[in-house]
């Protein structure tokens, strides 16, 4: 089977009903990004950013996977499919996404602030204040704020350099270091980007645009995919 890495962003889950800040200037559900998705905006007000998250853990377990999502599970049988995502949503999974990389974290689980190898799968339950580890740290999301490193993306860099076909997603390619993941891409392999909106992409790459939304971009796309690239 080819392989088929698809990186993909919050055009993908805003079908779905999730809001993201960047189509609200700034804004994510009302909140100023940078005072709940930051660790300065976790020293000032954690409770507030408990609260924040507790909110959208609340939201996501009503939300359902739409037909994007739905498309890229089933183009499984018949590709080697890899998703990167930069979303904290866990909807690929709900497709049935089998392969799915979180470069941003996911709200479903919470680390230790004391020991980031101490990660626990929480499902939508809410963190809040004096939530522990087992070594007595307060629990944060296991979501990558502003400012923090990206821990998956040299796994994400590998999985996009094996890719026989890659595609974008709903992403505005601003945002790194997963932007800079199409640099990654083999020089013989075709990159598909689906988005209704102009995306800048490096001018030395040939990029094809698919200028619709998720759902139906990922339906064109796997038409596509499959009449020229399965094998």
């Amino acid at each position: 089977m080819k392989k088929l890495v698809v990186l993909t962003g919050s055009g993908i889950s805003s079908e779905s009903g999730l809001k993201t800040f960047r189509e609200q200037g700034g804004l994510w559900e009302d909140y100023d990004v940078m005072e709940v998705a930051s660790y300065a905006g976790w020293s000032r007000n954690m409770e507030l950013v408990l609260r924040f998250y507790n909110e959208r853990r609340a939201q996501l377990k009503n939300a359902r996977p739409n037909k994007a999502h739905k498309e890229l599970a089933e183009l499984e049988n018949y590709f080697d499919v890899r998703i990167i995502t930069q979303n904290v949503d866990n909807l690929h999974e709900q497709a049935g996404s089998k392969n799915v990389l979180h470069l941003h974290g996911i709200l479903t689980r919470a680390r230790s602030t004391g020991d980031p190898g101490l990660v626990y799968d929480i499902g939508y339950d809410p963190i809040n204040p004096g939530d522990t580890c087992e070594k007595g740290f307060q629990l944060r999301p296991d979501i990558v704020w502003f400012g923090e490193a990206v821990p998956a993306i040299e796994e994400a860099a590998a999985i996009t350099s094996e890719a026989d076909v890659f595609v974008v997603i709903g992403t505005s390619m601003v945002v790194y270091p997963a932007a800079g993941l199409i640099d990654f891409v083999p020089k013989p392999t075709p990159v598909f980007l689906i988005d209704p909106n102009d995306v800048a992409v490096p001018i030395y790459r040939h990029v094809e645009f698919i200028r619709q939304k998720a759902g139906t971009g990922t339906a064109i796309l796997k038409e596509r995919l499959l009449k020229e690239y399965s094998s």
